[in-house]
């Protein structure tokens, strides 16, 4: 079964002016972006907590776009609770913290939500063996959760490796299942990644939020590497 060619991008909330966060929402939806990256820490789990539940509440009675939530905690099923009450259309938790995955992929699918596991770089891939076909997506993370913030912090040397690993494990399988990918993604590597299998975006301070330029002219640089990545892929 050959891949849908249609690429997504998420713009990732963390990545906005956090202090003027309904702003920074009307600027994206003014730019065609219909689908917003939520990212859920605990400071446990990940070094960091930049938002929090509530503003995450307030944000959804203010845009229409859709959530694409990622959960890296420790307590997936109280946040998943949580999220389902705000009402979403797309969540991920952490393989690498979760008891009970089938458990919690069946609470999302059983509220039309669409449920995907994430793991991080160095997580295998056969981890997914018995549940990857509960699964709507798979996000994998290409650097380590958490520490987006440090400048030092690049996208691990096999990142486009574990994206063709995981494109070539879904179609094995003869699974149509999206791959999304977080963490440095960027200008140069988006035609790689494409070309590989990635079929959602996680954007941020090295695509659409980068500082060198406007919204809309990172979006039209997203959207000549994403095309790039396209024509790349082998049919």
């Amino acid at each position: 079964m050959q891949k849908n060619n249609s690429v997504q991008i998420s713009p990732s909330l963390i990545c906005t002016d956090i202090c003027n966060l309904e702003s920074s929402i009307r600027d994206l939806e003014a730019i065609g972006i219909d689908m917003l990256h939520v990212d859920l820490l605990d400071g446990y789990f990940s070094p960091s907590m930049p938002i929090g539940l509530d503003v995450i509440k307030q944000l959804r009675k203010k845009t229409n776009m859709n959530f694409d939530v990622h959960i890296m905690a420790k307590e997936n099923e109280f946040f998943i609770d949580e999220f389902i009450k705000i009402g979403i259309q797309r969540l991920c938790f952490h393989f690498e913290t979760t008891l009970h995955v089938d458990r919690l992929l069946g609470m999302l699918k059983s509220n039309n939500i669409k449920a995907g596991i994430a793991i991080n770089p160095a997580t295998p891939l056969s981890v997914l063996d018995y549940v990857v076909e509960r699964c709507d997506f798979i996000l994998l993370m290409l650097i380590n959760p958490g520490y987006a913030g440090h400048k030092s912090e690049e996208q691990v040397p096999y990142a486009i490796k574990k994206v063709a690993d995981c494109q070539k494990y879904l179609l094995d399988r003869n699974l149509n299942i999206e791959i999304e990918v977080d963490g440095r993604v960027s200008f140069e590597n988006i035609p790689q990644l494409v070309a590989s299998g990635a079929r959602t975006l996680v954007a941020g301070s090295k695509s659409l939020f980068h500082c060198e330029d406007t919204l809309v002219n990172n979006m039209e640089k997203m959207k000549k590497a994403i095309n790039d990545g396209i024509k790349g892929v082998k049919t």
